[in-house]
């Protein structure tokens, strides 16, 4: 690793065995902890759509919500960097997925923030900030690369239950 790269871990491990794994589609379910040293646990589930619980975030709540984050916080660093005074800021962010051949993919998300400031002058040069905060978010700048996956399989054997039923 460089000095310009930041390594980051997540470790998740499905919660939703209900006893006979993923035996029958209807039948598992859809929760998952995120573990990251340090940090809460993050409870998810897979969206309603998807037969998740909806008490839980799902991974496009994450999605949405690591956009309009990312967002923010570079906003906020350009405000502070410009002397502008920012005090409040809010963001009712949206995205359309759309299901396509048994998968699917975020056809477009909006950001709606609300900013408020504490000078009208400053009012035009905080709102360009938004276009150069938009080009220096880290998460909006990687949703167009590839994304790779290691995978790894374990095999639990079955046990043989009383009348020779197999777990």
């Amino acid at each position: 690793m460089s000095n310009n790269e930041i390594e980051y871990r997540a470790h998740l491990a499905w919660v939703g065995n209900l006893g006979h794994g993923t035996a029958k589609y209807d039948e598992y379910g859809r929760n998952y902890r995120v573990k990251i040293a340090g940090k809460p646990d993050m409870e998810s589930s897979a969206g309603t759509a998807f037969r998740g619980d909806p008490s839980r975030h799902d991974p496009e709540d994450h999605f949405l919500a690591a956009v309009s984050g990312c967002h923010m916080l570079s906003y906020l660093a350009l405000c502070a960097k410009h002397r502008i005074v920012v005090t409040a800021y809010e963001d009712e962010a949206d995205g359309t997925l759309k299901l396509a051949a048994g998968g699917g993919y975020f056809e477009a998300v909006v950001l709606h923030p609300v900013v408020t400031i504490t000078r009208e002058e400053d009012r035009k040069k905080a709102l360009r900030l938004h276009e150069t905060a938009h080009k220096r978010c880290f998460i909006a700048n990687s949703c167009s690369v590839p994304i790779a996956h290691e995978a790894g399989i374990r095999v639990q054997p079955s046990t043989v239950l009383e009348g020779g039923a197999r777990s």
